[in-house]
């Protein structure tokens, strides 16, 4: 059962598939009956700028845009994305689940400012009594497939209420075809153990 509201953050930068997870996860809610409204920031993407999905789960809710800290679940694909949502987005108690790459922004590059590490994040989350999931796949044949990775981690915990593996399922057939489906699908089914270096923190 789906609570009053749910609201989903989701972060990267342009070429890490956040539109695609975005459209899966609404439409898996629409699968699953619940009321939903999302809103994609797609500007920068080709530039590899930030790139934003908001999605609201829930009755009488009236627009897509997340009230500032009021997230209940940030979905990051890059570390430095990760800490600038859960600083701005994200509720205290609430969860991230984030893959454990680096796309250094600019600052970064030209030696302005350091950058983000795992330990910085998590005490980030461990301040705030944030839940925090950590995933990493060494052998993953291809990058474009991290999204795909952490939103079977998102299906395995039962983080978002009222959504099952088969509501996911159902909305990535609609969206893929052909060997981007079974090879997607494939990662997607694999169990927690299969999962390496999938880490669950400050629970």
């Amino acid at each position: 059962m789906v609570p009053k509201q749910f609201n989903i953050y989701l972060t990267g930068v342009g070429g890490q598939g956040i539109g695609l997870i975005s459209e899966i996860i609404l439409r898996a809610v629409d699968h699953a009956g619940h009321p939903v409204k999302g809103v994609d920031t797609h500007g920068l993407a080709q530039r590899g700028g930030i790139v934003v999905s908001q999605i609201r789960i829930g009755e009488k809710i009236h627009t897509p845009l997340i009230p500032i800290g009021q997230a209940d679940l940030v979905v990051a694909l890059e570390r430095h994305e990760a800490l600038r949502a859960i600083t701005g987005a994200l509720k205290n108690g609430g969860t991230l689940v984030y893959y454990n790459t680096v796309w250094q922004p600019l600052p970064v590059r030209l030696n302005q400012d350091g950058e983000v590490s795992e330990e910085a994040l998590s005490r980030a989350c461990s301040n705030r009594q944030i839940k925090e999931y950590k995933v990493s796949i060494p052998d993953l044949a291809d990058p474009r497939m991290q999204n795909i990775a952490v939103l079977s981690v998102v299906d395995q915990q039962g983080i978002i209420p009222g959504i099952g593996t088969g509501h996911y399922k159902a909305a990535m057939t609609d969206l893929m075809q052909g060997t981007m489906l079974e090879q997607n699908m494939s990662l997607f089914t694999k169990n927690n153990q299969e999962i390496a270096g999938t880490m669950k923190r400050n629970d």
